[in-house]
């Protein structure tokens, strides 16, 4: 007599709130770069400047993210993500109806201690709302919010700020939070506490040389990265004229491909494994960055961009996974700590390709992210060597 095959469970209704959370949460971080042209010309400032928008709130979630870790351990995760997205959408009304240029400037930067929370801290109690057989499947559901948020809201951003003004934009964010807050606050159960990390396992995690240099590619990756990306809608501009509906396709194949590369590496990731799979995602981005140097019509930068996506998403996903896999044990620090260091590359970048604008020109930003992506790829093959050499040793077996 054949048994019928067991019936696949299915995800607890709660984790659909909480991946909204992250579209949210992911369009408002990268809304600016979308949305920058039209801040420049309406404010009356300079790329280079308007680019602060983008180093300064990655620099307060660099430091905020294992900060705030620590403020709020003991906290119920259902009243601190719905706070935390309420936050978002009030900061965001605010930088919707900042007077000038500075005070956008603060509105947003206050707006991102929500970010600085909301997704490590979602991540965290996804163990205590799941059972262990679905958690990998769980996480990769909520931080699908995050592709979600490069396929359809970066560029309905775009081109909202495009058409009727960046104002638009900052609402619309504000309007999305107001709505997953309530929808979380419906859905999430109370009294959700994650155990919080012992000083012992802080100390293990943050005297790891094979962590550190994990992070070290994180920070790389991200930086080569937003040295373009961070004046993407001025580069594409200035280079191929494109308008704001035609910057919105370009974003629409670089999100829908990176949706792509999530879905390729959830298959494939347990197969080949983690190290390989960043190898992987970062060979695209620098045949993008390669291409985007390169090319002369919009069409070519749409087929670079969408290169670009296919690896750019899915190399976090795959370091997260990899942080995860050096030790299980740590992986709240650790995956805290990777949030940190994404947003400390993405200032960086920033930073760099603002001054690569003020010195070399909008032509040179592509190189320039190449070698962030180079020195990435270097690092993450060192990393691989530490871990062989020095593998992590979980206190029970120590």
């Amino acid at each position: 007599m054949n048994s019928a095959p067991p019936m696949r469970q299915r995800l607890p209704q709660v984790l659909w709130p909480m991946m909204f959370g992250n579209v949210v949460i992911g369009t408002g971080v990268m809304m600016a770069a979308g949305t920058l042209n039209d801040i420049v010309a309406s404010l009356s400032v300079s790329v280079a400047t308007a680019g602060q928008l983008i180093s300064s709130s990655a620099l307060l979630v660099c430091f905020g993210a294992p900060l705030l870790a620590a403020v709020v351990a003991g906290w119920d995760r259902r009243k601190l993500l719905v706070a935390s997205l309420l936050w978002y959408s009030l900061w965001h009304l605010m930088a919707a109806l900042a007077p000038g240029f500075y005070s956008l400037l603060s509105f947003r930067a206050m707006a991102m201690v929500a970010a600085a929370i909301f997704t490590p801290q979602a991540a965290s109690c996804i163990g205590l709302l799941v059972k262990e057989k679905q958690r990998g499947q769980a996480m990769t559901f909520v931080f699908l919010g995050w592709s979600v948020a490069s396929v359809l809201g970066m560029p309905l951003g775009s081109w909202i700020g495009g058409h009727f003004g960046w104002r638009w934009s900052m609402g619309l964010i504000a309007l999305l939070a107001l709505v997953g807050a309530l929808w979380l606050w419906r859905q999430m159960p109370a009294k959700v506490l994650p155990p919080a990390l012992s000083m012992a396992a802080w100390r293990q995690t943050l005297s790891s040389r094979t962590i550190w240099v994990t992070l070290s590619v994180t920070m790389m990756m991200a930086a080569g990265q937003f040295v373009l990306f961070s004046y993407m809608a001025p580069f594409a501009k200035a280079r191929f004229g494109v308008s704001p509906s035609e910057f919105s396709l370009m974003l629409l194949a670089y999100g829908s491909m990176g949706f792509v590369g999530n879905a390729l590496l959830s298959r494939f990731i347990d197969r080949i494994g983690a190290a390989r799979c960043i190898l992987i995602s970062l060979s695209f981005m620098c045949l993008s960055l390669l291409l985007a140097s390169e090319v002369t019509h919009a069409t070519g930068m749409a087929l670079a961009l969408g290169l670009w996506g296919l690896g750019g998403f899915s190399s976090n996903s795959a370091q997260q996974a990899r942080l995860a896999a050096q030790a299980p044990w740590l992986a709240s620090a650790s995956i805290s700590l990777n949030t940190s260091a994404m947003y400390a590359g993405q200032a960086i970048g920033a930073t760099v390709g603002g001054w690569t604008l003020v010195h070399q020109g909008m032509g040179a930003l592509p190189q320039h992210g190449l070698i962030g992506l180079l020195l990435a790829i270097g690092l993450s093959l060192l990393a691989t060597h530490y871990a062989r050499l020095h593998p992590l040793r979980s206190p029970e077996k120590a």
